[in-house]
């Protein structure tokens, strides 16, 4: 059970009902993770909702979105983020043995890929400046600089999103990933 009370979005007034019904007219619901965000905090959560709207009109494809957040969410343990990306890469075309791939760290096949996957878990595991030739391995496998700046964007609303429900123990509500 979640250690937070949410708000139903029938009962939600004020800020909260705002951004909840930008989230229903999105997605038709509103997922636990939003409800309870959106109930503690109406404009922290309309914040990650920009900066996804940003990824979502910047150049890094939906795949590689996907990827970026289920390698964080993998790593940081959270449960809930990996089902919901999973469920979400799934929509965007990744199949289930990719994402297990993503997840654990393995080759998925795709050289593309695998060296985004490489470069966010240095991001994850590594402290301090990434050594340049991590930085150039990302370019030469074809991502600019403008997706290496999204590239963080992605990871960090995925960390404030991990860290919320890693504390709020939130109620995961979309499928579990094989």
């Amino acid at each position: 059970m979640a250690r937070f009370a949410a708000v139903p979005a029938d009962q939600a007034s004020g800020a909260t009902a705002e951004v909840y019904a930008g989230i229903k007219q999105a997605l038709g619901n509103v997922p636990n993770a939003y409800a309870a965000l959106g109930t503690l905090a109406p404009e922290a959560l309309k914040a990650m909702l920009a900066a996804d709207k940003v990824l979502a009109a910047g150049p890094l494809s939906k795949p590689d979105q996907e990827t970026v957040k289920l390698v964080i969410s993998e790593l940081a343990g959270c449960d809930y983020c990996v089902a919901a990306h999973s469920m979400v890469g799934k929509m965007v075309g990744l199949s289930a043995e990719t994402m297990n791939a993503i997840r654990q760290g393995a080759s998925t096949g795709d050289a593309k890929r695998d060296a985004l996957v490489r470069f966010v878990r240095a991001i994850a595991l590594t402290p301090g400046t990434l050594p340049q030739d991590q930085v150039q391995a990302l370019q030469t496998a074809g991502y600019s600089g403008e997706q290496i700046v999204h590239i963080g964007l992605a990871i960090s609303v995925i960390t404030f999103t991990n860290a919320f429900n890693r504390i709020n123990d939130t109620v995961v509500d979309f499928p579990k990933p094989h």
